[in-house]
């Protein structure tokens, strides 16, 4: 597959990739209050779009099969839609286990963070995200600079052409410039230290 490096120095193409991150930051800060409501980590999920709450990595003990469905691969637990109280219970620990089961989703509810989409921030960079969920991007800020890696390319003289014949266009970032695989590499190996050093 073909891969495509560029950076820009564009103060509002800088400031969106920061602020997709500090909104990152801040989803997987609700994450972790998320998880001190219900006695576990919350799985940081992503798909083509979007950062999302996972499941909640309980004890695998049954006495959680009532109200949480089995763990995955990883120990993590969903939330079931209904409770699931075993056969033979009397009808009052019966209504007992459903109270407590919309407790536990009006609280889930209450502090699960909304997705935090990434297609938005794309769109904002002006990147055709259907070519994003087909091909892929990494997108980062270091040191002012917004680093990028796309499966596609793009071209302002072609975008700009496209746009004026309407006809459909891969995107362009504002001050983009075609960079080497080994200067993304090595501004990305920088930022994974920089980021390895603030968690420390």
């Amino acid at each position: 597959m073909a891969e495509y490096f560029y950076k820009s120095n564009e103060p509002a193409t800088v400031a969106i990739v920061r602020e997709f991150y500090a909104q990152k930051d801040i989803f997987l800060a609700r994450l972790a209050v998320l998880g001190s409501m219900f006695g576990g980590k919350v799985a940081p999920m992503r798909d083509v779009d979007s950062n999302y709450a996972g499941g909640v990595k309980l004890t695998s003990g049954r006495e959680h099969d009532v109200h949480w469905c089995r763990p995955d691969d990883h120990g993590y637990r969903a939330l079931r839609a209904a409770a699931k109280p075993g056969k033979g219970i009397p009808k009052e620990e019966r209504a007992a286990i459903r109270a407590e089961h919309e407790r536990l989703v009006a609280l889930w509810n209450e502090h699960c963070p909304k997705r935090l989409s990434s297609t938005e921030y794309w769109d904002r960079l002006g990147v055709n995200s259907g070519n994003l969920w087909l091909c892929g991007g990494i997108k980062f800020e270091l040191d002012g600079t917004a680093y990028f890696h796309l499966g596609f390319q793009i071209n302002k003289a072609e975008h700009d052409s496209n746009v004026a014949a309407g006809q459909p266009t891969s995107g362009w970032i504002d001050g983009a410039v075609e960079i080497l695989s080994s200067e993304f590499q090595a501004a990305r190996a920088a930022k994974l230290k920089a980021v390895e050093v603030s968690n420390a």
